[in-house]
C-alpha cells in the first residue's frame, strides 16, 4: 500500500531548513541532489546551481520529510503558506495511476503522470479541495 510523506518548498533556503530539522529530529539525509547535478543544471544561473533539487530526511522508521528549492529562474513562484504538498509513494505504476486519477478528478493537474529523468513515474496536481499532491513510483533501474 502507498505511503504518504510531507513535501515542502522553500525560497532558496532548503539546505538551511533541513540542517535545522536534522538537528532537531536526528536521522540522516537519504537524498541530497542539487540542481547542478541534473540534466537542466547547466542552463541555470550560477546562483541557482547549488540550490536543492530534492532532499529527504528520514524521521523515525517509516517517515520522510522531503523538500526542494523553488527557482524563479525556472519560472516558478512560491507563496509561503501554500508551499506544502502531500507526496504519495506508490508500490506500482498501476497503483500510482489509480491514485493519481482518483485524487485529481475534479482538480487541476500541474504535471501529468509520466516517466521522469530521475527514474520515477511521477505527477502532480491540486485536488478539488485545494490540497496539493505528488504521486511517485520509483521505477526499476537497469544494473
Amino acid at each position: 500500500m502507498a505511503s504518504i510523506h510531507p513535501y515542502l518548498n522553500f525560497k532558496g533556503n532548503t539546505e538551511e531548513a533541513f540542517n535545522f530539522y536534522k538537528s532537531v529530529f536526528g536521522g540522516e539525509f537519504l537524498t541530497l541532489q542539487r540542481f547542478k547535478d541534473t540534466d537542466q543544471g547547466a542552463s541555470l544561473p550560477p546562483q541557482d546551481q547549488d540550490k536543492i533539487m530534492h532532499i529527504s530526511l528520514a524521521i523515525g522508521q517509516d517517515s520522510l520529510l522531503m523538500a526542494n528549492d523553488v527557482l524563479e529562474s525556472m519560472g516558478h513562484t512560491l507563496t509561503v503558506g501554500d508551499n506544502v504538498s502531500l507526496s504519495i509513494n506508490a508500490d506500482s505504476e498501476e497503483e500510482a495511476t489509480r491514485l493519481f486519477n482518483g485524487l485529481s478528478a475534479g482538480g487541476t493537474v500541474t504535471m501529468p503522470l509520466q516517466k521522469t529523468f530521475w527514474g520515477a513515474y511521477f505527477g502532480m496536481f491540486t485536488d478539488p479541495f485545494g490540497i496539493k499532491w505528488m504521486v511517485n513510483h520509483d521505477l526499476e533501474q537497469p544494473e
